[in-house]
């Protein structure tokens, strides 16, 4: 790592505050725009306006991404641009700040528009169909049981999962203290069936699995350590083909805030549960589909 992205990452993670994980996604985009310019001659210190939008030529392309069977590179969508422009926007915002610019030659390139997709949402019968497809004989199934449970009872991030630790647990108030994104702390309750699984983890399974090692970690793997995020991606696709179920980890969170909505919640308490900044993030969940504004509006508009 350069001298420069050694002085962003500091940046990043004391002065801006962001996740380790977010800061590894700029240092990343940081240091493929550093290796492109470096090619040519250059370096963010020095580089122009026209230097910037043929890297985002170069990176719309798809040149710096895996290349598939027939080794062809994709172009890159519109979101993952959006991600890249932004992240331009961030290091030369750091450059100013910290006297190594005087201009900003990301200034006129705007972020790609984004079309605001409605997210994927389980229907509960699957959600149910799921989770009942984990086997829970073994310690893993236990753990997977407990694990998957908590995640849509909490609507927790994947990241949130993996790193939750015991002193964030309060087993018989049946609460968690979540740090999400830019450590913004939440407290989100969960559910009985959750605190069954739970406990029958923390009674019969995690022990097992600990094998004699001491961890905080509240979900561990079949070494005695921290589950990690790869951890849990692979754990929930096996369940997810057993059950022949289509979904992500993250459409449990979806799910979770849909289903709140569904049933009565207030916009303002699923955002306080999500642990969403802005309210209009949390909006995308009131969608209802065609079907079931049909069923309301004969339910419950008295001109039948």
């Amino acid at each position: 790592m350069s001298e420069l992205l050694v002085r962003y990452r500091a940046f990043l993670l004391a002065a801006r505050r962001r996740s380790p994980l977010t800061a590894e996604v700029y240092l990343r985009e940081a240091g493929l725009l550093e290796s492109w310019l470096a090619e040519r001659g250059l370096a963010p210190q020095s580089c122009t306006s026209a230097d910037l939008v043929g890297y985002l030529v170069w990176r719309q392309s798809g040149a710096a991404a895996p290349r598939d069977s027939e080794g062809q590179s994709p172009a890159l969508s519109r979101k993952t641009m959006a991600r890249v422009v932004s992240s331009v926007h961030a290091l030369f915002k750091f450059l100013r700040l910290e006297g190594l610019r005087a201009d900003d030659p990301s200034a006129l390139i705007e972020t790609p528009k984004q079309e605001r997709r409605l997210p994927e949402v389980l229907p509960p019968e699957e959600i149910d169909r799921f989770l009942a497809a984990i086997d829970a004989d073994g310690p893993r199934g236990l753990r997977d049981r407990a694990l998957f449970e908590l995640i849509y009872s909490c609507g927790l991030r994947i990241s949130e999962a993996s790193a939750l630790t015991f002193d964030q647990l309060f087993l018989d108030e049946r609460v968690i203290r979540v740090f999400g994104k830019r450590k913004k702390e939440r407290l989100v309750p969960f559910g009985e069936e959750a605190a069954i699984w739970l406990r029958r983890y923390l009674d019969e399974g995690r022990p097992a699995l600990a094998k004699g090692a001491r961890s905080d970690r509240v979900f561990l793997n079949h070494a005695g350590k921290g589950l990690s995020r790869k951890g849990i991606w692979k754990r929930f696709d096996l369940v997810r083909q057993a059950a022949g179920v289509e979904a992500k980890v993250h459409t449990f969170r979806h799910s979770f805030a849909t289903h709140l909505l569904a049933g009565g919640a207030d916009l303002r308490t699923v955002q306080e549960l999500l642990g969403h900044s802005d309210i209009s993030t949390t909006q995308i969940y009131t969608h209802i589909d065609s079907e079931s504004l049909g069923d309301y509006h004969r339910e419950f508009f008295p001109r039948k």
